[in-house]
């Protein structure tokens, strides 16, 4: 059995394909592709595919990662190639390698939002304004349906900021991973709220995996 990690990008209208419907399409996508792809074994024989960090609806991601196995070796970019020949518009596998860590060794990701605006330099110095805030509470759910308060600035790394005609983008690291993982929907509706009708509309990509600081990327 072979090992395979592969990097690909949700982009377009794929962002609005859901984590269990990702799974669905790269069944069939590995099934087009003639890979000889390792299935598990018993009652309901299906092909092992696991992905870290599955995305939320409507983020787009340049880094989304997918393991599998295969029953023999094959070229990593003949394995890009069949990939990319039969997945569907949005989707493009990018680099594919042997794994060397764990998902659980994931601890960050970086993501760049878009906040749409017609007045891009008002939000900027909104957003100088809603970040020195001693806290930026807002509550979480927790895994048993409960909620819990927390605050987010601790966790939060903005990298940078910049503006352009009708954006304001920020460039941020979030916590991700078993440990402790913060979805950037909970920075970006409580800075919506903040600015009231100054946003007109917010894209998300993620950027990143890493391990520990953004000098080790998730590999």
């Amino acid at each position: 059995m072979v090992k395979v990690r592969v990097v690909f990008e949700k982009k377009g209208r794929a962002k609005y394909i859901s984590h269990l419907d990702l799974n669905r399409c790269m069944q069939r996508t590995f099934k087009r592709s003639v890979l000889p792809v390792w299935y598990t074994e018993g009652f309901n024989p299906h092909i092992y595919i696991m992905f870290a960090l599955p995305l939320s609806l409507g983020y787009e991601s340049s880094v989304e990662i997918m393991d599998f196995n295969l029953n023999e070796e094959v070229p990593f970019d003949e394995i890009i190639k069949r990939l990319n020949a039969v997945m569907p518009e949005g989707l493009k596998a990018v680099r594919a390698f042997s794994p060397v860590n764990k998902h659980t060794a994931i601890k960050s990701a970086s993501f760049h939002i878009s906040f749409q605006t017609e007045k891009p330099e008002d939000l900027s110095h909104k957003f100088d304004e809603f970040m020195s805030q001693e806290q930026i509470n807002t509550v979480k759910k927790t895994k048993r349906g409960g909620e819990k308060l927390i605050d987010l600035k601790p966790d939060i790394r903005i990298l940078d900021t910049s503006v352009s005609d009708g954006r304001f983008d920020v460039n941020a690291v979030f916590p991700a991973g078993t440990e402790k993982n913060l979805n950037p929907s909970l920075l970006t509706d409580l800075f919506e709220e903040f600015c009231g009708d100054d946003v007109k509309g917010v894209n998300v990509e993620r950027t990143g995996i890493f391990m520990g600081n953004m000098n080790q990327e998730f590999v």
